[in-house]
């Protein structure tokens, strides 16, 4: 049997901070027809951005990550703000962490972060020809290191746990498997 749609029974507002909103939902299953709170984590929506540059390398960032406490490599993203499209985040979120500008911004998908407790879209971008363009534009919250890899060099990056990114790692599978059909070489 399918599972199906659980009957939402209310849907309450909790607490808010400032990168997301926690509700509770009260829902009935359908298979047992009891009721279960659910507890959801209200965001905007987020970009990834691969920037690529002419040469073929991928812009990517250093930073440090307080729910791991270490430094990781990532690729430049961030909160799609109020009034942005996905696109003009990206674009906006490449130059302030990296200090590079696109000649183009090719959308390449869009995943769920994570839909068990997430409400939100994590929109994907190739920033292709990606150029510098001025300094890094990091708010008070940022400390970024910005590096230039080989783009063949990825791969092995991800096999060596270097990337270990969830949505970074999505965003390459993505720029990877449209690569070979629909992507400049």
């Amino acid at each position: 049997m399918r599972p199906k749609p659980w009957k939402l029974i209310s849907s309450r507002a909790k607490e808010s901070y400032k990168i997301f909103n926690i509700r509770t939902d009260r829902a009935l299953s359908p298979r047992t027809k009891k009721e279960h709170d659910f507890y959801v984590l209200e965001s905007l929506d987020w970009v990834n951005v691969l920037p690529l540059t002419p040469a073929k390398e991928v812009v990517l960032i250093r930073q440090y990550r307080h729910g791991i406490r270490q430094v990781t490599l990532e690729i430049p993203g961030g909160i799609v703000e109020e009034g942005d499209s996905p696109e003009e985040a990206a674009t906006r979120e490449l130059f302030e962490e990296t200090g590079y500008r696109a000649a183009r911004m090719r959308f390449l998908g869009r995943v769920h972060p994570n839909p068990a407790f997430l409400d939100n879209w994590c929109h994907t971008f190739l920033a292709e020809e990606a150029c510098l363009a001025g300094d890094q534009a990091q708010d008070e919250k940022e400390d970024i290191e910005v590096v230039l890899c080989p783009l063949e060099e990825i791969p092995g990056l991800i096999r060596e746990e270097k990337i270990t990114h969830a949505l970074v790692l999505v965003a390459f599978y993505l720029f990877f498997s449209k690569r070979s059909s629909t992507l400049p070489e």
